[in-house]
């Protein structure tokens, strides 16, 4: 089966072929032709994952999954959210979103406890399904590691004793909000292959 993941970030594509392995054919957006800046207007996770799989959908005719993933600090009343790629500006830059966080929490004595959530929005056929993925953990003092990207380097996950920064990528993907949306995708996509 050959679909298009909607995503511009090369860390997700290789993240999610790692996890999909060699079952299905995911394609990049550059991979169709598709260089659309295409916009996240919504003001949910699910919101915007739909639009951007509608977009490839509807202009490319290709079946289509897009995800939104977002941080929630409860201290900071669930932000970033879904503002998490553009916290500290539109430039998606990861060290400012990381600096302003870790600003914006200073005076926040640990644990600061926070989740990652990743909606994934699949359109396949005429049908549109949503998989939703959770880890719980907490904001670190400062960055620590050297893999993965976004928020990894602050974020710990519960009963982990480094950040995610600290883990290769198949223990990571073993327990990510992003790996476990894409196994719930995995399983209703194998389930349509039977």
């Amino acid at each position: 089966m050959e679909l298009v993941f909607a995503t511009n970030n090369s860390h997700k594509l290789s993240e999610l072929r790692r996890i999909c392995g060699d079952r299905f054919t995911i394609l990049s957006l550059a991979d169709i032709g598709c260089h659309d800046d295409i916009p996240e207007t919504a003001d949910t996770l699910a919101g915007n994952a739909l639009i951007k799989a509608r977009w490839v959908k509807e202009r490319y005719g290709k079946d289509c999954f897009a995800d939104d993933t977002g941080l929630m600090v409860d201290a900071l009343d669930g932000a970033p959210g879904v503002y998490s790629a553009r916290y500290a500006g539109e430039a998606h830059d990861s060290a400012a979103n990381m600096k302003l966080l870790l600003e914006n929490l200073r005076d926040v004595p640990a644990p600061r406890t926070a989740r990652f959530v990743t909606v994934i929005a699949l359109c396949l056929g005429g049908k549109e399904t949503l998989f939703e993925g959770t880890v719980e953990g907490e904001i670190l003092s400062e960055p620590c590691g050297e893999e993965g990207f976004g928020y990894d380097p602050v974020f710990r996950p519960q009963g982990c004793e480094g950040s995610f920064a600290t883990m290769d990528a198949d223990a990571k993907n073993a327990i990510s909000h992003r790996g476990r949306a894409t196994a719930s995708l995995l399983s209703f996509l194998n389930q349509q292959l039977q």
